[in-house]
């Protein structure tokens, strides 16, 4: 399922300054109104940059700025760590070693959800993969699509040059249909691609697909735009399915997320197999005279009329229990 987005794609790699309303019940210094005022920056994943500029947008009309820089997953964890930024975002959970560098403490919200399309420029091809063709052709060794079913046309790999949370949870999902890519080239944010050309951010691989007949890569959903197609991939029962609203909550639907909010499932047993919850990275402390702002504006992004905007911009809704704990999460921040 296609779905308009509300600006190009290309542009939500600068810097989101924009000016967020938000009706404050007290709490800030702000403006004449009594309204909370100030700006924030962060800086992360590139998934979720066009939902996040939607919601930012959607709030602009009080003396509120937000900066947010889709830098990708790994940039914006570093970002994070290293105290450069208000709040961080990430595709991946952030690993023991690296919240435990963080002295402030680390709340991690999870904030919206995609799936992970196997995008591809072929016109006339109804993509239908089986688990162990994904891998295949990840691995290099399906080099043409007559051996999908399909044109005969030779296949060029796109992949994730940059540290990447959709990479993580992709490689998470190719090692679990697959002990051998899980024995070779693992997963993680960035890994040794045994073939293709590398791009930067969801971005970068969907314009280089677009650009390469043939092509074919792995793109959150919302960037499966034009002439790109999204696969049908089978799940852990075999039911072939396309990513879309539907098939993506029913696999979301069915993964414990755990006491610390950041629990997945590389394989599910329902829906659409390749899915991800992405995250807003939080200082647990030390927000200072920031605290309500960032309450005010993650409170927005967690309230039923932002979250019902996903599925038109090509995201998945979260669950109602996830949207409560997300919630008391965003409360348990202080100065």
């Amino acid at each position: 399922m296609k779905h308009s987005q509300p600006s190009s794609l290309a542009t939500v790699g600068t810097a989101l300054g924009l000016s967020l309303a938000l009706a404050a019940c007290g709490g800030g210094s702000g403006d004449s109104g009594g309204g909370v005022t100030g700006s924030l920056n962060g800086a992360g994943a590139s998934f979720p940059a066009s939902i996040y500029q939607r919601w930012f947008q959607d709030l602009a009309s009080e003396d509120i700025k937000v900066n947010y820089q889709s830098v990708g997953s790994g940039a914006g964890v570093r970002q994070f760590v290293a105290g450069t930024v208000d709040f961080g975002a990430s595709d991946a959970p952030m690993k023991a070693e690296d919240i435990a560098k963080v002295e402030r403490g680390v709340v991690q919200v999870p904030m919206t959800a995609g799936a992970i399309a196997v995008a591809f420029n072929l016109p006339g091809c109804d993509l239908k993969l089986s688990q162990d063709q994904v891998v295949g052709i990840f691995l290099g060794k399906i080099k043409n699509y007559k051996d999908l079913g399909c044109a005969d046309k030779p296949i060029t790999v796109v992949h994730r040059s940059d540290g990447s949370g959709t990479t993580y949870n992709f490689t998470n999902s190719l090692a679990a249909f697959s002990d051998e890519w899980k024995n070779g080239p693992g997963a993680a944010k960035s890994v040794a691609w045994p073939t293709g050309v590398g791009a930067k951010g969801n971005e970068g691989v969907a314009a280089t697909l677009k650009q390469t007949p043939g092509g074919i890569g792995y793109v959150e959903t919302a960037f499966v735009q034009g002439d790109l197609q999204a696969a049908a991939v089978a799940n852990r029962n075999g039911e072939m399915l396309k990513p879309t609203n539907e098939t993506a909550s029913a696999a979301l639907g069915s993964i414990d997320i755990g006491a610390d909010l950041v629990g997945s499932d590389p394989n599910p047993v329902a829906g659409y197999p390749i899915v991800t919850f992405t995250w807003i990275l939080l200082y647990k402390s030390g927000n200072g005279d920031n605290t309500a702002l960032l309450k005010k504006v993650f409170e927005h992004t967690l309230s039923e009329k932002a979250q019902s905007l996903a599925p038109e911009l090509g995201y998945v809704s979260l669950p109602p229990e996830v949207v409560s704990r997300a919630k008391e999460a965003v409360a348990s921040i202080g100065d």
